[in-house]
């Protein structure tokens, strides 16, 4: 683990995997939580934790570098549930590179529980993680133009839905009508880092 300064108040930790990043992000809430740590933002990403508005960054920085940080805790809170047709244009791909068949596809990816590790790409857009490493796929290799708003697709060892119409390479499995952000709703993201996250198949697949 490295912290490395980022201005005036800000660290920005390094660690070796995504595990690690989402066990460093817990473990960074909960210091706060408990008053042993006094920052503004805490923001996760896929291999590092950004430290915003640190009081006495040095000592902070310090710290870290000889922390042990326990594994993250099981999951809590609510379970959100995004209502899905699996009707995607890559789904036949995917069931071809898993070796399955596309209802199969379905099958597994439904009856996964995700998390949302980090969020970034557009406003709303969460990485969710749960899927065994065995169904990492990769990106197209012809990124889209548009890919619409509601479509849920694979990359590496991530699932995504793209809360907005935009340019994608990720491969599309499916579809939701759920809105992932809302500028007039509070807050504005469906979700956040640490989020349970569940699809719910509708339709035919």
């Amino acid at each position: 683990m490295r912290a490395l300064p980022v201005g005036d108040d800000a660290l920005l930790v390094e660690v070796s995997s995504g595990e690690e990043a989402q066990a460093l992000h817990a473990e960074l809430l909960r210091r706060r939580a408990e008053g042993s740590l006094s920052v503004r933002e805490i923001v996760p990403a896929a291999r590092t934790v950004l430290l915003d508005g640190v009081v006495d960054p040095v000592r902070v920085a310090a710290e870290l570098a000889t922390s042990e940080v326990p594994p993250a805790p099981p999951r809590a809170g609510v379970v959100v549930e995004l209502p899905v047709r699996y009707d995607g244009p890559d789904l036949a791909d995917v069931a071809a590179q898993w070796g399955v068949s596309p209802h199969e596809v379905a099958r597994v990816h439904a009856d996964t529980e995700f998390s949302v590790a980090f969020c970034g790409f557009a406003p709303g857009f969460g990485y969710l993680t749960g899927l065994p490493p065995r169904y990492d796929v990769p990106r197209r290799a012809t990124p889209r133009t548009a890919v619409p708003a509601g479509a849920v697709a694979l990359a590496g060892p991530y699932t995504g839905v793209y809360p907005r119409s935009s340019p994608g390479g990720w491969q599309l499995i499916g579809t939701t009508d759920t809105v992932l952000w809302d500028h007039t709703r509070v807050p504005a993201a469906l979700l956040s880092p640490g989020t349970r996250v569940r699809f719910v198949p509708v339709g035919s697949s």
